[in-house]
């Protein structure tokens, strides 16, 4: 089974999405992938904190790993894939599972 890839096209002539509306969203997209990206990133301290002997809860790294899961594949499984869910999610999927690993492995 081939799957399509969202390529950024919007229709053009009689359905055609204002350029401005595009641009829009295609920033808002970068922005919300990045800032997506930065609040997994941000378990890197909790790791550390859990090699050092001060084990974090696990509760909302396992939440985070489990909404990554599924929004990944949300992404992944739709008609087109959507590259900006699909990117945002994965490091939630590993760093929320490396978090929570570290807190009975330290």
């Amino acid at each position: 089974m081939k799957y399509k890839v969202d390529n950024g096209e919007y229709p053009t002539g009689k359905d055609a999405v204002d350029p401005k509306r595009v641009k829009y969203l295609k920033l808002i997209s970068k922005l919300a992938t990045f800032t997506c990206v930065a609040m997994y990133v941000s378990y890197i301290p909790q790791i550390i904190d859990n090699f050092t002997g001060n084990p974090v809860s696990p509760l909302q790294p396992l939440v985070a790993m489990i909404n990554g899961m599924l929004w990944t594949g949300y992404g992944w499984f739709k008609t087109y894939k959507d590259w900006p869910v699909i990117i945002s999610n994965v490091p939630g999927v590993i760093f929320g599972f490396i978090t929570v690993l570290t807190v009975y492995v330290h």
